[in-house]
Protein backbone atom coordinates (compact mmCIF):
# COMPACT_ATOMS: atom_id res chain seq x y z
CA UNK A 1 0.00 0.00 0.00
CA UNK A 2 3.04 2.35 0.29
CA UNK A 3 3.29 2.90 -3.26
CA UNK A 4 0.03 4.70 -3.64
CA UNK A 5 0.86 7.33 -0.74
CA UNK A 6 2.72 10.35 -2.77
CA UNK A 7 6.41 10.82 -1.67
CA UNK A 8 7.04 14.43 -0.28
CA UNK A 9 9.49 16.26 -1.46
CA UNK A 10 11.03 19.64 0.14
CA UNK A 11 11.88 22.56 -1.72
CA UNK A 12 15.19 24.06 -0.16
CA UNK A 13 15.29 28.16 -1.71
CA UNK A 14 17.36 31.41 -0.78
CA UNK A 15 19.51 33.72 -2.57
CA UNK A 16 22.96 32.88 -3.78
CA UNK A 17 25.35 32.01 -0.90
CA UNK A 18 22.74 31.98 2.05
CA UNK A 19 23.75 28.98 2.89
CA UNK A 20 21.22 25.69 0.85
CA UNK A 21 24.03 23.29 -0.08
CA UNK A 22 25.72 23.18 3.36
CA UNK A 23 21.57 22.98 5.25
CA UNK A 24 21.15 19.95 2.52
CA UNK A 25 24.74 18.36 3.08
CA UNK A 26 23.63 18.51 7.05
CA UNK A 27 20.20 16.90 6.17
CA UNK A 28 21.82 14.01 3.99
CA UNK A 29 24.15 13.44 7.44
CA UNK A 30 21.20 13.59 10.01
CA UNK A 31 18.15 12.04 7.66
CA UNK A 32 16.46 10.17 10.72
CA UNK A 33 16.45 6.99 8.55
CA UNK A 34 14.60 8.29 5.77
CA UNK A 35 16.32 7.26 2.33
CA UNK A 36 17.05 10.71 0.69
CA UNK A 37 17.04 12.01 -3.06
CA UNK A 38 18.40 15.56 -3.98
CA UNK A 39 17.85 17.50 -7.21
CA UNK A 40 20.34 20.20 -7.73
CA UNK A 41 19.30 22.91 -10.28
CA UNK A 42 22.65 25.25 -10.53
CA UNK A 43 22.81 28.60 -12.07
CA UNK A 44 25.54 28.11 -14.82
CA UNK A 45 27.48 25.36 -16.39
CA UNK A 46 29.89 23.93 -13.81
CA UNK A 47 28.26 22.03 -11.84
CA UNK A 48 29.77 22.71 -7.93
CA UNK A 49 26.86 22.49 -5.40
CA UNK A 50 26.45 19.05 -6.56
CA UNK A 51 29.69 17.60 -6.47
CA UNK A 52 29.53 18.91 -2.81
CA UNK A 53 26.50 16.87 -2.31
CA UNK A 54 27.79 13.88 -3.94
CA UNK A 55 30.55 14.15 -1.57
CA UNK A 56 28.00 13.64 1.51
CA UNK A 57 26.89 10.69 -0.06
CA UNK A 58 25.74 8.26 2.36
CA UNK A 59 23.59 4.60 2.52
CA UNK A 60 20.56 6.63 2.99
CA UNK A 61 21.61 9.19 -0.02
CA UNK A 62 24.01 7.72 -2.23
CA UNK A 63 25.61 9.21 -5.02
CA UNK A 64 22.94 7.81 -7.83
CA UNK A 65 20.44 9.65 -5.56
CA UNK A 66 21.89 12.70 -5.88
CA UNK A 67 20.90 14.38 -9.97
CA UNK A 68 22.07 17.90 -10.49
CA UNK A 69 20.39 20.23 -13.60
CA UNK A 70 22.81 22.49 -14.22
CA UNK A 71 22.29 26.03 -16.84
CA UNK A 72 18.31 25.94 -16.97
CA UNK A 73 16.05 26.90 -14.54
CA UNK A 74 14.10 23.40 -13.74
CA UNK A 75 10.63 25.62 -13.67
CA UNK A 76 11.38 26.91 -17.02
CA UNK A 77 12.35 23.43 -18.72
CA UNK A 78 9.71 21.20 -16.57
CA UNK A 79 8.62 18.91 -19.19
CA UNK A 80 12.57 18.47 -20.20
CA UNK A 81 14.23 17.99 -16.97
CA UNK A 82 12.00 18.13 -13.97
CA UNK A 83 9.54 15.78 -15.25
CA UNK A 84 11.87 13.36 -16.07
CA UNK A 85 13.70 13.75 -13.52
CA UNK A 86 11.50 13.00 -10.82
CA UNK A 87 9.59 9.89 -12.95
CA UNK A 88 14.13 8.66 -12.69
CA UNK A 89 13.66 9.23 -9.19
CA UNK A 90 10.68 7.80 -8.09
CA UNK A 91 11.45 4.88 -10.57
CA UNK A 92 14.16 3.42 -8.29
CA UNK A 93 14.36 0.59 -5.98
CA UNK A 94 14.25 1.51 -3.05
CA UNK A 95 12.17 4.24 -4.15
CA UNK A 96 13.27 7.53 -1.99
CA UNK A 97 10.80 8.13 1.40
CA UNK A 98 12.20 12.08 0.29
CA UNK A 99 12.99 14.20 -2.01
CA UNK A 100 14.98 17.19 -1.76
CA UNK A 101 15.18 20.08 -4.19
CA UNK A 102 18.12 23.16 -4.04
CA UNK A 103 17.05 25.51 -6.59
CA UNK A 104 19.35 27.95 -7.71
CA UNK A 105 20.19 31.14 -6.21
CA UNK A 106 18.12 33.29 -8.19
CA UNK A 107 14.90 30.31 -8.69
CA UNK A 108 11.84 31.81 -7.85
CA UNK A 109 9.83 29.15 -6.01
CA UNK A 110 6.40 29.49 -7.26
CA UNK A 111 6.56 28.91 -10.67
CA UNK A 112 8.20 25.57 -9.33
CA UNK A 113 5.54 24.77 -7.36
CA UNK A 114 2.59 24.92 -10.37
CA UNK A 115 5.06 22.37 -12.05
CA UNK A 116 3.90 19.69 -9.44
CA UNK A 117 0.45 20.12 -11.11
CA UNK A 118 1.59 18.33 -14.19
CA UNK A 119 -0.39 15.07 -14.80
CA UNK A 120 2.45 12.47 -14.80
CA UNK A 121 3.81 13.06 -11.51
CA UNK A 122 1.05 15.35 -9.28
CA UNK A 123 -0.61 11.92 -8.11
CA UNK A 124 3.05 10.85 -6.53
CA UNK A 125 4.47 13.42 -5.51
CA UNK A 126 3.59 16.94 -2.88
CA UNK A 127 5.14 19.37 -1.82
CA UNK A 128 5.79 18.82 2.22
CA UNK A 129 7.19 22.19 2.45
CA UNK A 130 9.30 25.03 1.11
CA UNK A 131 12.00 26.78 3.06
CA UNK A 132 13.28 29.89 2.31
CA UNK A 133 16.95 30.60 3.79
CA UNK A 134 17.93 34.11 4.09
CA UNK A 135 21.57 35.25 4.82
CA UNK A 136 20.84 36.92 8.07
CA UNK A 137 24.02 39.63 7.90
CA UNK A 138 23.19 40.45 3.89
CA UNK A 139 19.33 40.77 5.52
CA UNK A 140 20.65 43.38 8.33
CA UNK A 141 22.70 45.27 6.02
CA UNK A 142 19.59 46.29 4.30
CA UNK A 143 20.24 44.83 0.82
CA UNK A 144 16.23 43.60 0.42
CA UNK A 145 15.30 47.04 2.70
CA UNK A 146 11.13 46.98 2.03
CA UNK A 147 11.10 50.80 2.83
CA UNK A 148 9.78 52.48 -0.07
CA UNK A 149 10.39 55.70 1.40
CA UNK A 150 14.45 55.28 2.28
CA UNK A 151 14.73 53.84 -1.22
CA UNK A 152 13.38 56.76 -2.99
CA UNK A 153 15.20 58.45 -1.02
CA UNK A 154 18.32 56.66 -1.69
CA UNK A 155 17.46 57.32 -5.65
CA UNK A 156 17.04 60.93 -4.69
CA UNK A 157 20.23 61.00 -3.38
CA UNK A 158 22.19 58.86 -6.07
CA UNK A 159 21.52 59.76 -9.56
CA UNK A 160 22.95 55.97 -10.38
CA UNK A 161 19.63 54.41 -9.18
CA UNK A 162 17.18 54.58 -11.38
CA UNK A 163 15.54 51.36 -10.95
CA UNK A 164 14.79 48.46 -8.21
CA UNK A 165 17.32 46.25 -8.70
CA UNK A 166 15.69 42.52 -9.57
CA UNK A 167 17.90 41.37 -6.39
CA UNK A 168 14.99 42.61 -3.92
CA UNK A 169 12.11 40.23 -5.96
CA UNK A 170 13.24 37.75 -5.58
CA UNK A 171 14.10 37.98 -1.92
CA UNK A 172 10.46 38.61 -1.61
CA UNK A 173 8.85 36.36 -4.05
CA UNK A 174 11.03 33.25 -1.75
CA UNK A 175 10.14 34.79 1.54
CA UNK A 176 6.54 34.83 0.30
CA UNK A 177 6.57 31.41 -0.78
CA UNK A 178 8.47 29.89 1.96
CA UNK A 179 6.57 27.49 5.08
CA UNK A 180 9.49 28.38 7.06
CA UNK A 181 12.61 30.71 7.19
CA UNK A 182 16.04 29.82 8.28
CA UNK A 183 18.19 32.76 8.72
CA UNK A 184 21.55 31.85 8.34
CA UNK A 185 24.81 32.90 9.20
CA UNK A 186 22.87 33.92 12.62
CA UNK A 187 27.10 34.12 14.11
CA UNK A 188 28.21 37.17 11.78
CA UNK A 189 24.90 39.01 12.27
CA UNK A 190 24.92 39.75 15.93
CA UNK A 191 22.01 40.04 18.07
CA UNK A 192 20.88 43.52 16.14
CA UNK A 193 21.78 41.78 13.20
CA UNK A 194 19.46 39.32 13.61
CA UNK A 195 16.63 41.24 14.87
CA UNK A 196 16.95 43.68 12.07
CA UNK A 197 16.96 40.58 9.73
CA UNK A 198 14.03 39.65 10.89
CA UNK A 199 11.86 42.41 11.54
CA UNK A 200 12.35 42.54 7.14
CA UNK A 201 11.19 38.98 7.02
CA UNK A 202 8.18 39.92 9.21
CA UNK A 203 7.38 43.05 6.74
CA UNK A 204 8.08 41.06 3.58
CA UNK A 205 6.08 37.92 4.59
CA UNK A 206 2.58 37.79 3.73
CA UNK A 207 1.41 35.79 6.63
CA UNK A 208 3.09 34.64 10.21
CA UNK A 209 5.97 32.84 9.56
CA UNK A 210 8.66 30.48 11.47
CA UNK A 211 12.04 31.95 11.92
CA UNK A 212 14.61 29.88 12.96
CA UNK A 213 18.34 30.90 13.64
CA UNK A 214 20.67 28.64 12.02
CA UNK A 215 24.51 28.48 12.02
CA UNK A 216 26.58 26.61 9.65
CA UNK A 217 23.38 24.77 8.51
CA UNK A 218 22.68 22.69 11.52
CA UNK A 219 19.13 22.37 11.90
CA UNK A 220 16.93 19.13 13.43
CA UNK A 221 15.22 17.81 10.36
CA UNK A 222 12.42 17.67 12.22
CA UNK A 223 11.82 21.54 12.13
CA UNK A 224 11.56 21.28 8.40
CA UNK A 225 11.25 17.65 7.34
CA UNK A 226 7.63 16.24 7.29
CA UNK A 227 5.86 19.42 7.50
CA UNK A 228 2.63 18.45 5.57
CA UNK A 229 2.81 21.42 4.02
CA UNK A 230 1.07 20.16 0.62
CA UNK A 231 2.21 23.40 -1.08
CA UNK A 232 1.18 22.60 -4.44
CA UNK A 233 -2.69 22.84 -3.22
CA UNK A 234 -1.75 26.23 -1.21
CA UNK A 235 -0.44 28.35 -4.62
CA UNK A 236 -2.93 31.45 -4.25
CA UNK A 237 -1.64 32.28 -0.18
CA UNK A 238 1.77 32.26 -1.80
CA UNK A 239 1.60 35.72 -3.78
CA UNK A 240 4.71 37.10 -6.41
CA UNK A 241 5.76 39.89 -8.05
CA UNK A 242 5.48 37.60 -11.23
CA UNK A 243 1.79 36.43 -10.52
CA UNK A 244 -0.30 36.91 -13.99
CA UNK A 245 2.64 36.20 -16.08
CA UNK A 246 3.00 32.97 -17.56
CA UNK A 247 6.30 32.33 -16.78
CA UNK A 248 9.39 34.30 -15.94
CA UNK A 249 12.91 35.59 -17.00
CA UNK A 250 16.54 34.94 -15.97
CA UNK A 251 17.87 37.54 -18.03
CA UNK A 252 18.46 39.78 -15.23
CA UNK A 253 21.69 37.99 -14.18
CA UNK A 254 24.16 35.96 -16.59
CA UNK A 255 27.02 33.96 -15.28
CA UNK A 256 30.74 33.13 -16.80
CA UNK A 257 33.44 30.64 -16.39
CA UNK A 258 36.41 31.72 -15.68
CA UNK A 259 39.55 28.90 -16.57
CA UNK A 260 42.67 30.03 -14.73
CA UNK A 261 45.15 26.87 -14.80
CA UNK A 262 47.06 26.29 -11.72
CA UNK A 263 46.96 29.10 -8.87
CA UNK A 264 50.45 29.71 -6.99
CA UNK A 265 49.23 31.37 -4.03
CA UNK A 266 45.32 30.88 -2.86
CA UNK A 267 45.27 33.45 -0.11
CA UNK A 268 46.41 36.16 -3.03
CA UNK A 269 42.97 34.81 -5.40
CA UNK A 270 41.15 35.14 -2.89
CA UNK A 271 42.04 38.88 -2.41
CA UNK A 272 41.47 39.43 -6.05
CA UNK A 273 37.97 37.93 -5.52
CA UNK A 274 36.84 40.05 -2.84
CA UNK A 275 38.46 43.38 -4.64
CA UNK A 276 36.84 41.86 -7.89
CA UNK A 277 33.41 41.62 -6.26
CA UNK A 278 33.49 45.41 -4.99
CA UNK A 279 34.64 46.85 -7.80
CA UNK A 280 32.56 45.19 -10.54
CA UNK A 281 29.41 44.47 -8.28
CA UNK A 282 29.35 40.57 -8.44
CA UNK A 283 26.46 38.63 -6.94
CA UNK A 284 28.64 35.27 -6.59
CA UNK A 285 31.82 33.29 -7.22
CA UNK A 286 32.48 29.63 -6.57
CA UNK A 287 34.17 27.03 -8.14
CA UNK A 288 37.25 25.01 -7.91
CA UNK A 289 41.02 26.06 -7.68
CA UNK A 290 44.75 24.01 -8.45
CA UNK A 291 47.22 25.23 -6.17
CA UNK A 292 50.44 24.54 -7.38
CA UNK A 293 52.31 21.73 -5.25
CA UNK A 294 49.32 20.70 -3.57
CA UNK A 295 47.43 17.53 -4.07
CA UNK A 296 43.82 18.92 -2.66
CA UNK A 297 41.41 20.55 -4.44
CA UNK A 298 40.43 23.95 -3.49
CA UNK A 299 36.55 25.06 -3.58
CA UNK A 300 36.05 28.83 -3.42
CA UNK A 301 32.52 30.32 -2.00
CA UNK A 302 32.44 34.10 -2.56
CA UNK A 303 28.86 35.75 -1.65
CA UNK A 304 29.57 39.60 -3.30
CA UNK A 305 33.02 40.48 -0.83
CA UNK A 306 32.55 37.62 1.61
CA UNK A 307 35.72 34.52 0.27
CA UNK A 308 35.96 31.43 1.81
CA UNK A 309 38.31 28.77 0.39
CA UNK A 310 38.95 25.03 2.04
CA UNK A 311 40.61 22.17 0.32
CA UNK A 312 37.79 19.45 -0.42
CA UNK A 313 39.22 16.69 -1.13
CA UNK A 314 42.41 15.16 -3.56
CA UNK A 315 42.72 15.59 -7.21
CA UNK A 316 41.81 12.04 -8.50
CA UNK A 317 44.18 10.40 -11.02
CA UNK A 318 43.92 11.60 -14.74
CA UNK A 319 41.82 14.49 -13.36
CA UNK A 320 42.97 17.73 -14.91
CA UNK A 321 44.40 20.29 -12.50
CA UNK A 322 42.70 23.31 -13.49
CA UNK A 323 40.90 26.25 -12.09
CA UNK A 324 37.34 27.03 -13.15
CA UNK A 325 35.30 29.61 -11.49
CA UNK A 326 32.03 30.27 -12.16
CA UNK A 327 30.79 34.12 -11.80
CA UNK A 328 27.52 35.43 -11.67
CA UNK A 329 26.20 39.18 -11.66
CA UNK A 330 23.18 41.53 -12.69
CA UNK A 331 23.32 40.89 -16.53
CA UNK A 332 24.00 44.93 -17.10
CA UNK A 333 27.27 44.20 -14.90
CA UNK A 334 28.94 40.89 -16.36
CA UNK A 335 31.94 42.40 -18.23
CA UNK A 336 34.38 39.12 -19.04
CA UNK A 337 36.93 41.40 -19.85
CA UNK A 338 37.06 43.22 -16.46
CA UNK A 339 36.81 39.98 -14.81
CA UNK A 340 39.47 38.15 -16.27
CA UNK A 341 42.21 41.65 -15.67
CA UNK A 342 40.74 41.79 -11.82
CA UNK A 343 41.80 37.65 -11.83
CA UNK A 344 45.33 38.78 -13.38
CA UNK A 345 44.39 36.89 -16.64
Amino acid sequence: MSDLNKTPVTIVTGFLGSGKTTLISHLIRNAGGRRLAVVVNEFGTLGVDGEILKGCAIPDCPEENIVELANGCICCTVADDFVPTVEALLAMTPRPDHILIETSGLALPKPLLKAFDWPAIRSRITVDGVIALADAEAVAAGRFAPDVAAVDAQRAADESIDHETPLSEVFEDQISCADVVLLTKADLAGPEGIAAARAVIAAEAPRPLPVVEVTEGAVDPRVILGLEAAAEDDIAARPSHHDGHDDHEHDDFDTIVVELGEVADLPSLAVKIEQMARDLDILRVKGYVAVTGKPMRALVQAVGARVRHQFDRAWKPGEARQTSLVVIAEHDRIDEAAIKAALGL
